[in-house]
């Protein structure tokens, strides 16, 4: 209890000043409470709007690949370069330090690896709420398979998922899926997106497509594109400028930053299209000047 003697008598009101009422920076989530704004505030840059996500989850149905056979030395110096950290509970754990001062993403599904033809069949929680709260992540990751046999399981997954990340403030990025047999269109990303948002998605990984700027509109959260196969970096960066232009939030990539010949130039070279609204251009002479100063 405070000490009353000698406590002076409050009368510094300020009543000339009107009361400030800020709105939010990140889209869709005005309305959301304090514990997922804090949350997302650590994700998404308030001078920007938006993130450069890394993706390494890539393990969870393929095993290792070109560029994560070690993880805890590709990943780590990637770190100062990035807002967000996209992996799972199991390689987070063991490969990235808790003092890293960085956002943390953890992908909650299992899903078929792929050996099976049909990876949607077969998914369910890997990760549970109290588990991600142990972690203590900043976001929580579902996969979904929109338009594949999977669909209505794994949007039972996100709905339950994102109502158990809502009831502890941390909010839920929902991931479409795209598949052997799933169309790349417009059309379909139009579908997909605002399904997940109107599901209870904070956030949307999504791909860039013809037609961007009105998936991009449609959403009401944001949508950070995915990387998908490794592309040359100049194209790689073209990608995420023009998605930036139509109306991303953000990337999400993982195969061309930790594939590319120099990963943290092309860490860095993303967030000045991210961030610093660098054209494609002028991004790839940044990526070119680090990678020959580590040559």
């Amino acid at each position: 209890m405070a000490d009353k003697i000698g406590n002076k008598a409050a009368h510094e009101y300020h009543l000339d000043i009107p009361v400030v009422q800020e709105g939010f920076f990140v889209r869709g989530a005005a309305n959301s409470d304090f514990g997922i704004k804090s949350r997302l505030a650590r994700m998404f840059r308030p001078e920007s709007g938006n993130t450069v996500m890394l993706a390494f989850d890539h393990g969870y149905i393929m095993g290792p690949t070109a560029g994560l056979e070690r993880i805890d030395l590709a990943i780590p110096p990637l770190i100062p370069y990035v807002d967000v950290l996209m992996g799972t509970k199991g390689v987070i754990r063991s490969c990235i330090s808790p003092a890293a001062r960085v956002a943390r993403c953890v992908r909650v599904t299992y899903d078929s690896t792929v050996l099976y033809d049909d990876m949607s069949n077969g998914g369910g929680i890997a990760c549970d709420m109290e588990n991600a709260i142990r972690m203590d992540t900043d976001c929580v990751a579902v996969q979904t398979f929109i338009g594949a046999p999977g669909e209505s399981r794994s949007l039972e997954l996100l709905c339950r998922t994102a109502d158990a990340a809502t009831r502890y403030g941390i909010p839920t990025l929902g991931v479409v899926a795209v598949g052997k047999e799933m169309e790349r269109t417009e059309k379909f990303f139009l579908l997909a997106t605002r399904v997940l948002a109107e599901n209870g998605a904070n956030i949307v990984k999504s791909y860039f497509c013809d037609g961007f700027e009105r998936v991009a509109a449609a959403c009401p959260v944001p949508i950070v594109i995915a990387g998908g196969k490794k592309l040359p970096e100049r194209e790689a960066l073209e990608m995420a400028w023009q998605a930036i232009d139509q109306g991303a939030h953000g990337v999400d990539m993982g195969r061309n930053i930790f594939q590319s010949d120099c990963p943290a130039g092309m860490a860095q070279a993303i967030g000045k299209v991210v961030h610093e609204g660098y054209t494609a251009d002028q991004a790839y002479e940044v990526y070119q000047e680090i990678k020959h100063q580590t040559e």
